[in-house]
Order: structure tokens, then C-alpha cells, then sequence
């Protein structure tokens, strides 16, 4: 590659990890946002998670498209092809963490003005937690830190516990008082959409550590 070529590898190269930082960003006040919504019941709030759900949809691609014409044009050495397609993988994740947090929004509109039960407590702490690993994923990956990357996924296993605990708590209300199933299944969305959000933070910490170690291994058990 010439020097020439290589700058103009470098510019659009650093583009496309600004732009995949400023979708961490945008996915990760998605979250923040859903969580508050469904706190506090704002309505008009979820309704704007779910209409910006689209622009995360569009920063997506904008990004997919840069890595594959980088791919494509430039011919980037093996180091640097691996973070290519890690960033192309990282951006799926993402994304999809939006359309669960749009989720959870629109679960929060059905909800209206039901009361919720006293098992919902543990839900903000899955997003909290959720939210931190996203947040620490975005670190390892600027700094190739695959020893991190392993730490992150490592804490799945905390949310999946919160998941359960919350999972047969309710279904434990639901089998006692029938009249409450709606409210439960509700909650049981709100909460499998957060669990869903940890695993592809997980996918995350599996892509970065083959970005920098070369090594592809299922960290999920």
C-alpha cells in the first residue's frame, strides 16, 4: 500500500470507529432512556426511543457499507482486517440492542397506567449492569484489551441470575393471582430484553478478543 493509499486508509478507517463509537453512544441512551420511560411511566418518551430506533438503524449501515468498501479498495493487512470485521460485527450487536430497547418501550406504552409489582426492582439493575458493560466493551475495543474483553463477559452471568430470580418470582405471582399474568408477562418482556442485551455484549467481548489475540472462541456457556 502506497503512502498515499495508507492515509487515505487511515482517514476513513478512523471514520468509521468515531462513527461506531457515536452508535455505542446513541444504543447505550437508548437503554438509559428505556429505563426511564418504564420507571416513570413517560409515554412520550418511549414513543421517541422508538422512533430514533431508526437512526441507530441507519448509522448501522452507513458503517457496514465504509468497512466493506475499506475491504474492498484499500486491501488492509491481517491486524487490521480483523478490526474491520469486528467493527462490522460490533455494529449488528448494536443494533439490535436498539430494537431491544425499543422493545422495552413499547412494552412500556401497552403498560399504561398498570401499577408496577415490587419484582420490577431488579429490573433497573439488569439495565444498569447492561449498560456498564456495554459502556466497558466500547474501552477494551479502543484499547485492545482482550484480557478485559473476557472480565465483561464474565458479568452475563449475573444478569442471567437477576433474569431467573426475576423469572420465577413471577411466575410464582402469576400461578397465585391469575388476574395479575398481564402485568407479569409484561415485566417478563422488559426483563428478556435486557438479558438479550447482555448476551450481545458478550458477542461483543468474543469479537474483540479475535480482534486482538487472532483467537475465535464461544464465551457464552
Amino acid at each position: 500500500m502506497t503512502s498515499s493509499l495508507r492515509l487515505t486508509f487511515d482517514r476513513e478507517f478512523e471514520e468509521a470507529r468515531q462513527n461506531l463509537y457515536q452508535l455505542a453512544d446513541m444504543v447505550g441512551a437508548a437503554i438509559d432512556q428505556s429505563l426511564k420511560a418504564l420507571v416513570d411511566r413517560d409515554l412520550k418518551l418511549a414513543e421517541e426511543i422508538i422512533g430514533n430506533d431508526e437512526e441507530i438503524n441507519k448509522l448501522r449501515f452507513k458503517i457496514e457499507e465504509a468497512c466493506l468498501a475499506l475491504i474492498a479498495t484499500q486491501q488492509p493487512a491481517a491486524s487490521d482486517l480483523r478490526e474491520i470485521f469486528a467493527i462490522i460485527h460490533l455494529v449488528v450487536e448494536m443494533e439490535r440492542m436498539g430494537d431491544y430497547a425499543a422493545g422495552i418501550a413499547k412494552t412500556t406504552i401497552m403498560m399504561k397506567e398498570e401499577p408496577l409489582l415490587k419484582t420490577f426492582k431488579k429490573i433497573p439493575r439488569m439495565g444498569e449492569i447492561s449498560r456498564e458493560m456495554l459502556a466497558d466493551s466500547i474501552q477494551a475495543f479502543k484499547q485492545h484489551n482482550a484480557d478485559w474483553a473476557r472480565e465483561i463477559a464474565a458479568r452475563d452471568n449475573e444478569i442471567d441470575d437477576l433474569y431467573q430470580s426475576i423469572f420465577h418470582k413471577l411466575i410464582k405471582i402469576m400461578a397465585k393471582e391469575p388476574e395479575m399474568i398481564t402485568r407479569c408477562t409484561y415485566l417478563m418482556w422488559c426483563a428478556h430484553n435486557l438479558e438479550r442485551i447482555a448476551d450481545r455484549v458478550t458477542n461483543i467481548a468474543e469479537q474483540i478478543i479475535f480482534m486482538t489475540t487472532g483467537d475465535m472462541r464461544e464465551l457464552q456457556g
